[in-house]
């Protein structure tokens, strides 16, 4: 419940305003992506701190690059 209504302002972002943007995201996956992958791998809490801190690091003197969601530990299957 708290995921899918975490996600809904998300996903309009990305169908509604970041199409009339430029492409300016340094990472990849893209911020929203990853916030989304985050939220769906952490939680809605969890998720949505890792994605700010990931939003705070897009700046010009950050050189970006390839930063995926690290795997959480606890849905581990060793």
């Amino acid at each position: 419940m708290w995921k899918r209504s975490v996600k809904v302002p998300i996903n309009f972002y990305r169908k509604v305003i970041s199409p009339l943007k430029k492409p300016s995201c340094r990472y990849y996956p893209t911020c929203s992506q990853y916030a989304l992958d985050a939220i769906d791998e952490y939680g809605a809490a969890r998720g949505m701190w890792m994605a700010a801190k990931r939003i705070a690091r897009c700046h010009p003197f950050h050189p970006g690059g390839f930063d995926p969601v690290p795997p959480n530990p606890k849905n581990s299957k060793v």
